[in-house]
Parts: C-alpha cells; sequence; structure tokens
C-alpha cells in the first residue's frame, strides 16, 4: 500500500510538471487552505498574505534549485469552488503541500470560505 501511494504521488507531480512546462491547462481535483506570512515570497518579492491576494503552489511542482528563476514564478494558478472562479499569482512555495494541494492568501481564501473552516475542495490549474 505504501509504494502504491508513493506511485500515485509521482504520478500527480509528474502530471503537474507536464502542466508546467507544456503550458496545457489541466484541472487538479485537490484542496485549499490559506496563510497569512509576510515577507519575502519563493519568487524573490516582497509579499503579505494577509492583505495581497496570491497562491503558493506545492514543493512539487517547482523545478529549479533557485525558485526566483522557477518558471512558477510567471504563472498563475485559477482556483474554482462552488461555482466561484479567480486567478491569482504564484508568488510563493508550499514545501508542506502534497502535489494536488494550494495554500491561498488569506483574502482569496475568503472570497470562497470564512477562513474559520481551514481547508476547502477546489479545482485549480496553472495558467
Amino acid at each position: 500500500m505504501k509504494h502504491t501511494l508513493k506511485a500515485l504521488g509521482a504520478l500527480a507531480s509528474a502530471a503537474a510538471l507536464s502542466l508546467v512546462f507544456t503550458g496545457t491547462a489541466s484541472a487538479v481535483n485537490g484542496t485549499a487552505s490559506y496563510y497569512n506570512d509576510a515577507g519575502y515570497g519563493a519568487c524573490g518579492t516582497q509579499i503579505n498574505a494577509a492583505t495581497e491576494w496570491l497562491v503558493a503552489a506545492p514543493a512539487a511542482l517547482w523545478t529549479s534549485p533557485n525558485p526566483n528563476n522557477d518558471p512558477l514564478c510567471r504563472k498563475s494558478i485559477r482556483v474554482t469552488h462552488n461555482g466561484r472562479t479567480i486567478t491569482v499569482p504564484i508568488k510563493d512555495k508550499c514545501p508542506s503541500c502534497p502535489s494536488n494541494k494550494i495554500d491561498l492568501s488569506q483574502p482569496a481564501f475568503a472570497y470562497f470560505a470564512s477562513t474559520a473552516v481551514g481547508i476547502i475542495n477546489v479545482s485549480w490549474e496553472i495558467v
């Protein structure tokens, strides 16, 4: 069972990576949480996740040893939940997120649900 889960995780990561490089949008059914940190994001710019609309992409999608140079830093993620959709720029990395989970900034998450909920089911794609 453990090897099956690892294989599925690797398959999901490979599919997500092909999406990053081919530009072909393919929605991921997953989850989103939120964060409200401030400082420098993984793309090397100042962020404030308590006030800005942005997203931290799962660590498995990052391909450059220096995240500032990663192709993800020039992309956004389109997120859909309960018929509502937003597109937010990728400005950070979520090191603890599995390949199907994203970390929205607090105001982006609040567009969909109360932050008291914590985690929501979403469909998302890199655009």
